[in-house]
């Protein structure tokens, strides 16, 4: 045999590298490899299931003489006094209140005030993730729901039950 010059053996030598890693058969997936699979289906399960819950609390239904209706068909129809929207059990919330329904909260804190007897010091601020709370402005309500700690508001409370006691209510007083 002839002896080859550095060039040439090297060139043999990468030849011969990169066929032997062509030939190398897939590699078993790794440890990583099924981590990184089951955080994604862990994650596709989460976001799947938390859009399950919310579909599920967009048809909360309004309770009345007339049997069950969804909140758009209440807002489609009217609501009349004794109709109930949201959570169907009032045992679910532990705090309640009640007065006429206004718009707007106080810096920031709250969508909606219940004007109670008493004066602005007695409103309860009110927000919710359950019940559209502008069907009820103007209108006599109970709520029930779950008081939140607030910065402004003297009462802060999440609204997930209503029931309208009457139509169209005066407030218990003047507004400044």
């Amino acid at each position: 045999m002839e002896p080859t010059s550095d060039n040439q053996q090297l060139e043999v030598k990468a030849k011969k590298l990169l066929h032997s890693l062509d030939e190398k058969p897939a590699q078993p997936s790794t440890p990583m490899n099924k981590t990184v699979l089951i955080l994604v289906i862990l994650t596709l399960a989460g976001i799947a299931s938390g859009f399950g819950i919310a579909k599920f609390r967009q048809g909360e239904t309004i309770i009345s003489g007339q049997g069950l209706k969804s909140t758009e068909q209440a807002a489609q129809s009217g609501i009349k006094a004794g109709d109930i929207v949201g959570v169907q059990d009032e045992n679910t919330f532990k705090d309640q209140a009640e007065g006429v329904l206004a718009q707007g909260g106080v810096n920031g804190e709250g969508s909606h005030r219940l004007l109670r007897q008493g004066g602005p010091s007695q409103n309860v601020y009110l927000t919710s993730s359950i019940v559209d709370l502008n069907l009820f402005t103007g209108h006599k309500i109970k709520v029930w729901g779950e008081t939140f700690a607030a910065q402004k508001a003297g009462w802060l409370m999440d609204v997930g039950r209503v029931k309208v006691l009457e139509l169209n209510s005066a407030p218990p007083f003047e507004e400044e």
